[in-house]
């Protein structure tokens, strides 16, 4: 650890394996309820657990996204993070809110707008949350004695997200106008600025763990960030198909999300190329494992999963069914979650001085944990392509059709309780870490 600041990252870790494992509880409580035993309906009925999962998803990936820059804009500008007493402000007022938005979803407290159910006077305090934190991240970057291109991609994806929540705010009595702003923030941030977070930080850990030169890797980057605008954008039409929006977006739509995975490709191209140049001689190999992971996984089930049911001809059917949820799950764990493992893996030992990354459950986490996610993914495809055969093409009822899959989600809880075992291993190694070394203090006056 270079710099003092630095450790600020810890603390919204550890809100981030806290987050995490709450979701996951609400994640077997929908998987039950899916089997036919939802014996919580009267405490905790699906749609609450539904809202609750998501938003808790959203949250800890937030938390993971601040950390990971609290990390790396002190090493990257050289210079210790300004205000470091306003960051801690700052997740403290952030689990706030998020804590009191998801007891709000338990009361029935809430805009009832998928993903965005946070309810409006919260949205406001979100708005302020994050604008302290574009204001600690910006300020030490402006201040900062080096500005590379790593800092200012991972600055402008964190700000592009905090602007683009706004477009979720705007006011309408009309069902597609809702739904056309809503993709705005859900879209855009996922398959758009999420992506340049994702390839900064990319960028940060190959650049620390592999040894290739800096101007080399940050090239790679400048081509990853043209593929996600080119492709990502327009792509949020994809999301249009069936809201009541002209007929032009079944093709720009198609065409774009055609093209989305070559982002996800190049990345993955990217690390691997990387690690191959480096020679992987880095001493913390757990951390370039998670890293490497996270270009692959994201590749297959952000990039190659999304394009199998997006194109119009295919989602006419898969909309809004299983096969959604199973583009997601591996989505978001090979784009984001696993990024923010592999931000904590290389982090962790720094910020307490102790190596734990060669032990043996550090290598079991990440094992058990993909190969639970995979076998997560499998099921919810089987799920998913049954729901559309019995439902859209022969027309069985809804509530019908969900009997007919309970079986299949017997498999699904049992490959996320093999999801969980690697998940709780990577927490206790987290745990097991300690505190970081010395105090948080207030250097920015001699900065």
């Amino acid at each position: 650890m270079k710099y003092k600041t630095q450790k600020i990252a810890y603390y919204f870790f550890a809100v981030c394996m806290l987050l995490l494992s709450l979701q996951i509880v609400y994640g077997f409580i929908m998987g039950f309820a899916h089997m036919g035993y939802d014996n919580l309906h009267s405490i905790i009925p699906f749609h609450t657990a539904r809202a609750t999962h998501t938003n808790l998803l959203v949250m800890w990936l937030l938390a993971g996204f601040m950390g990971a820059a609290y990390y790396i804009i002190p090493e990257e500008t050289e210079r210790e993070l300004i205000y470091p007493q306003l960051a801690i402000v700052q997740l403290v007022a952030l689990v706030v809110v998020g804590v009191t938005a998801i007891i709000g979803f338990h009361f029935n407290w809430w805009e009832g707008r998928k993903f965005l159910e946070i309810p409006r006077p919260l949205d406001y305090l979100v708005v302020v949350d994050v604008l302290l934190f574009i204001f600690l991240i910006g300020g030490t970057i402006w201040k900062g004695k080096r500005y590379s291109t790593t800092s200012i991609v991972l600055f402008f994806g964190l700000l592009t997200a905090a602007l683009l929540y706004l477009p979720g705010m705007i006011p309408t009595t009309n069902q597609t106008m809702d739904s056309y702003w809503r993709w705005w923030v859900v879209h855009l941030w996922v398959e758009g600025v999420w992506e340049l977070i994702m390839g900064a930080i990319l960028s940060f850990l190959l650049i620390k763990l592999t040894g290739v030169d800096r101007e080399i890797i940050e090239k790679w980057l400048y081509v990853i960030v043209g593929f996600t605008f080119l492709s990502g954008i327009l792509g949020t039409g994809h999301h249009y198909y069936f809201i009541g929006t002209p007929r032009y977006w079944l093709m720009i739509g198609g065409f774009f999300s055609a093209l989305e995975p070559l982002a996800f490709l190049g990345m993955a191209m990217y690390a691997i190329a990387m690690a191959k140049k480096g020679g992987r001689q880095h001493p913390n190999r757990l951390a370039l494992t998670w890293t490497i992971g996270c270009a692959v996984m994201s590749f297959v089930g952000a990039g190659f999963l999304g394009f199998a049911h997006t194109l119009p001809q295919v989602n006419i059917y898969t909309h809004g069914t299983l096969v959604t949820a199973m583009h997601g799950h591996l989505a978001f764990w090979g784009a984001y979650a696993m990024l923010i493992f592999a931000m904590i893996a290389y982090a962790m030992p720094q910020l307490t001085g102790r190596k734990l990354f060669d032990n043996g459950w550090s290598i079991f986490a990440f094992w058990t944990s993909n190969i639970g996610m995979v076998a997560m993914t499998l099921a919810f495809a089987v799920a998913g392509v049954a729901q559309v055969y019995l439902e859209r093409r022969m027309g069985l009822d809804f509530l019908q059709v969900q009997k007919e899959i309970e079986v299949h989600f017997l498999g699904l809880v049992l490959a996320a309780s093999l999801f969980s075992l690697g998940i709780f291993a990577f927490i206790w190694i987290f745990i097991k870490y300690g505190l970081p070394k010395g105090k948080i203090e207030n250097v920015s006056a001699a900065n």
